[in-house]
């Protein structure tokens, strides 16, 4: 058997990691600041994350949700503290997908509606109701087309509005990243934001807040949409929440009521999962990584401006999108094989920077210097 040939892949197999950095299996070290698209958090092979784990699987590795398990309440109320939602409640899961999935049943359950606002250039997911909200036809199969999802201008308030005025009522959510990763480091504006709270309270539609990518302090704040000083009523969260265990969740505010049967899954929330979460916001909370990621982040971006050849630089915290002009379109591929630096993209032309929240201003000149030599050449 071979493998599913859907990843174009370089041909780099990495061996070891640690921090900000990796090792190939020659040996050769390279500085991480795609965090496995966003995934790491807390930095690789973290010293209390390892041992969190470790601990879990001596004791009790997996069982189902069919018992209690304290961890999942352990989760909960520390992911309410630190995420600022102490009176909200916890759905635990494995995926980006599987969450932004649950979120958007939860919001038909909860309102009886069927009509989707999603937004240009928006990823959520892969699977069928994720993927039936995310702007790109290439990876959405026709048994995932449906007429319930309209898709509008991102930040266009005008067309936002008129849409509510005409069919409102029908409106069972509305799903936004309050950052734009793979559509190319788009921000949601403030004012956008609070338009969506005031039309989502006007209509009973369920305003959905996807901070796959964006949220869990990559930005500064919690989630990304908090800078427009609004409550969403469902998060949905994965990517750094297990700094590369599988785990994702859900978190809904206190008027939409849970039933039992209503949602389910097998491995979301088991022992390891939990423990990996925790871990993760242990050191988030105790090493202040929110406050280095706007830091370092500002930083970054203060810097990246006053570099040659950009169109723009993009985005908050460390989240961020350089849009580079076409004839430039080589500088990623550069960075990873003349200058042993990993960064992500966006296609066509944006490179994407999502390292781990406890980079230092060290390794942020490293980036900074390597690209200053690309762009000048």
């Amino acid at each position: 058997m071979k493998l599913f040939d859907v990843y174009p892949l370089n041909d780099i197999i990495v061996d070891k990691a640690e921090g900000s950095y990796v090792w190939d299996d020659k040996g050769q070290k390279y500085l991480d600041l795609y965090g496995g698209h966003a995934v790491i958090s807390i930095g690789h092979t973290h010293p209390h994350y390892v041992k969190r784990l470790e601990d879990q699987l001596h004791k009790v590795g997996f069982y189902s949700n069919s018992i209690k398990i304290p961890l999942q309440v352990q989760l909960a109320e520390k992911l309410g503290k630190v995420s600022g939602r102490e009176d909200y409640n916890l759905f635990l899961c494995n995926s980006g997908a599987e969450a932004n999935e649950n979120a958007l049943k939860l919001a038909s359950f909860y309102n009886n509606r069927k009509k989707i606002v999603a937004f240009k250039k928006a990823f959520h997911g892969r699977t069928s109701l994720a993927v039936a909200v995310t702007d790109n036809p290439n990876i959405v199969a026709p048994v995932n087309q449906t007429d319930n999802v309209v898709f509008l201008p991102f930040n266009d308030e005008a067309a936002l509005q008129e849409y509510f005025d005409t069919h409102g009522n029908e409106v069972s959510s509305v799903i936004i990243e309050g950052i734009q990763g793979v559509g190319g480091i788009n921000m949601a504006s403030d004012s956008f934001l609070k338009l969506i709270r005031t039309l989502c309270d006007k209509h009973d539609a369920v305003f959905i807040a996807d901070s796959v990518q964006c949220g869990y302090g990559r930005t500064g704040k919690f989630y990304s949409h908090d800078f427009a000083g609004v409550d969403a009523d469902i998060y949905t969260m994965a990517k750094g929440m297990g700094n590369g265990f599988p785990v994702a969740g859900v978190s809904i505010a206190p008027k939409l009521k849970a039933k039992h049967f209503m949602l389910g899954t097998t491995f979301g929330g088991n022992h390891l999962a939990c423990a990996a979460a925790l871990a993760v916001l242990e050191i988030i909370e105790q090493d202040k990584l929110m406050d280095n990621a706007a830091t370092v982040g500002e930083y970054l971006i203060t810097e990246l401006k006053k570099l040659p050849n950009i169109i723009e630089v993009r985005g908050r915290g460390l989240m961020i999108g350089i849009v580079l002009p076409e004839e430039l379109k080589e500088v990623k591929k550069n960075l990873l094989f003349k200058h042993k630096i990993f960064t992500g993209e966006a296609k066509p032309n944006v490179i994407r920077l999502l390292p781990a929240l406890n980079i230092t201003k060290v390794e942020a000149d490293i980036v900074l210097e390597a690209l200053s030599v690309e762009l000048k050449a």
